[in-house]
């Protein structure tokens, strides 16, 4: 099944289950419908620009430096909210699921998330992640990209007051911003192959659309 299937069959679920009052998820659904006609995501950089080089740590203090990790092949990068957002967690899923593949083509695959280390580590021990959640401080990564992007009021208070996500605590920030899902592939060159960012959390593109990417950078190396 590919992914978007799997987060449309999410949302039916969820819809048709009522756990969520009427009245909220019209909100949540108009927020990201003005998210989309504001044109946030045409900010965010594309296939052909330079990406901004970045230097992390995961869960468990250890440093990830962009550089190193293109030294040795392309390097897949996956902008996610938190763990307490579904639909991100059944991406990681299907990436974790895609993993060996997008190894074995020589590229490596890192998620960034703003939220603190022990939420990351707990993301990655819920869905069984073998690659490394980088944690994005305050989204200075996610800005660089062009992803990070301010929540409206309302959605502030839904996610604080009715779905009990406190950003505040999940993210140690309080700031209420987060990044726009996003997924790229860089080239050793440090270019961008590919840019997959959209504004609407419930739509998210399927980890095979990697692989032809990451086969025309292995043609291109070996030429």
């Amino acid at each position: 099944m590919l992914l978007q299937d799997k987060l449309d069959a999410f949302t039916d679920g969820l819809l048709k289950s009522g756990a969520i009052p009427k009245d909220v998820v019209e909100t949540l659904f108009k927020a990201t419908a003005d998210l989309v006609a504001s044109k946030e995501a045409e900010k965010a950089l594309k296939a052909g620009q330079p990406a901004p080089a970045f230097a992390l740590k995961d869960a468990d203090g250890n440093v990830f430096d962009s550089r190193k990790l293109l030294a040795a092949g392309p390097l897949v990068l996956t902008f996610y909210r938190g763990v307490w957002c579904p639909y991100c967690n059944i991406e990681l899923k299907a990436l974790e699921e895609a993993r060996p593949l997008i190894e074995a083509k020589g590229a490596s695959l890192v998620a960034l998330s703003m939220q603190s280390a022990p939420n990351s580590r707990r993301s990655a021990r819920e869905n069984g992640l073998g690659f490394p959640i980088l944690v994005d401080k305050l989204g200075t990564v996610a800005d660089a990209f062009g992803l990070r992007f301010k929540l409206s009021v309302a959605v502030v208070k839904i996610y604080r007051d009715v779905l009990k996500n406190d950003l505040e605590a999940y993210n140690d920030d309080r700031s209420w911003t987060l990044p726009m899902p996003a997924r790229f592939v860089v080239g050793q060159d440090g270019v961008i192959a590919y840019a997959e960012v959209n504004p609407d959390f419930t739509r998210r593109p399927d980890p095979s659309e990697l692989f032809p990417v990451l086969d025309q950078l292995a043609r291109t190396r070996a030429a």
